[in-house]
């Protein structure tokens, strides 16, 4: 899933250059192109919840294309500063809750098969990703290096909630959608305890010395 992120990302960049160019040469500003991002996901997930899943899926399409933009403007006009980057991760989550709310507001209020269990599954999903964000950034203010650990990170999320909607949207009984929130919410958890452990690793030795008294 990362390698198709990563693909996906390639490609944004080569289709983009003509758009990243045109905003560095007249000084977007990265944060208002993540704002503009985060808006997105809050569109898709508006549609999400309002059952327009296909919509939602293509509207959350934006959401990589902005996450990838801003990044590169940033650099590009040396303006990647330690606030621009609290500020996009803080967006993220924002985002992220925007999307998964909106998944799970879609279970609670349509009348659609499965409708009460994956409505608790949608909660799990939402809760869980909020967890493994926290997770990173305490490990990391600890002084625990955390990129890479875990199953489910956030382009698997984008890509996992984008990609299958935009094509399926409800078809088959809606046993697509059901599948990769039911994932998402099995990947989430498991990565939060990947994570829990890798933590509990790499300070186990520091918090268990024993002063010597002398």
């Amino acid at each position: 899933m990362r390698r198709l992120w990563w693909a996906i990302r390639d490609g944004y960049l080569r289709l983009l250059e003509p758009l990243i160019g045109w905003c560095v040469r007249h000084r977007v500003p990265p944060n208002a192109i993540t704002t503009v991002g985060t808006c997105a996901a809050g569109l898709a997930g508006a549609l999400f919840a309002a059952g327009w899943i296909r919509s939602a899926g293509w509207t959350l399409g934006l959401l990589a294309f902005f996450d990838v933009l801003d990044g590169a403007v940033a650099r590009r006009t040396g303006r990647a500063t330690d606030f621009g980057a609290f500020y996009d991760a803080t967006l993220d989550r924002v985002a992220d809750a925007a999307l998964l709310g909106g998944v799970l507001l879609f279970y609670a209020w349509h009348e659609v098969p499965r409708a009460a269990p994956m409505t608790a599954v949608a909660l799990v999903a939402l809760v869980a990703t909020s967890v493994t964000s926290y997770t990173r950034s305490r490990g990391e203010l600890i002084g625990v290096g955390m990129r890479g650990i875990g199953w489910m990170e956030r382009p698997e999320r984008i890509t996992l909630l984008a990609a299958p909607q935009a094509f399926f949207g409800r078809a088959f009984d809606g046993w697509i959608l059901d599948g990769v929130v039911g994932l998402l919410a099995l990947t989430s958890v498991a990565t939060v305890v990947q994570r829990v452990r890798h933590v509990a690793r790499a300070v186990g030795d520091r918090d268990t010395a024993v002063p010597d008294g002398g």
